[in-house]
């Protein structure tokens, strides 16, 4: 069998901008970085019966995804028409309490296995830049609970 790289430009991410019981999954554009990360919390676990030997037990995780991209508008529109992902993720990163939580999915286009849900406070960056610059945004979406895997919608 010959293997091959899976290219980063793969992963989607959407958003739920309808409700828990009727979502309407909402693409995010303009993404120029999508990472997944777990962190860890351990406890030592060692005892006089390890020889010395350090062991750690996993007593909690979080996750997060951090995004980047492009500010995108519709080009056809004669008046600034956001992008709806875009704009979604705006908004819950201008407020605080429950109202900045998003329901949110990610998976990979590629129809692999990798594909999750799950509901994250938003912080938003973005704005400004060098008089070069494209407008850039920046999402971390810190996990609110476990991330749950879910099949593939583009398999």
């Amino acid at each position: 069998m010959t293997l091959r790289s899976l290219l980063a430009k793969d992963w989607t991410l959407q958003v739920n901008t309808g409700t828990s019981g009727s979502p309407t999954w909402t693409t995010v554009k303009g993404l120029t970085k999508l990472e997944f990360g777990l962190d860890s919390e351990t406890e030592d676990d060692s005892d006089f019966d390890s020889d010395g030997w350090k062991s750690e037990v996993v007593t909690q995780r979080g996750w997060k995804l951090e995004i980047e991209g492009r500010r995108k508008r519709d080009a056809a529109a004669a008046n600034f028409v956001p992008d709806p992902g875009q704009e979604f993720l705006r908004q819950a990163g201008l407020v605080v309490g429950i109202t900045a939580n998003v329901e949110t999915r990610w998976y990979r286009k590629d129809g692999s296995p990798d594909a999750f849900t799950g509901s994250a406070a938003v912080q938003y960056r973005g704005g400004g830049g060098e008089v070069t610059d494209l407008e850039p945004f920046e999402v971390e979406l810190t996990g609110q609970g476990a991330p749950v895997a879910i099949e593939n919608p583009a398999a």
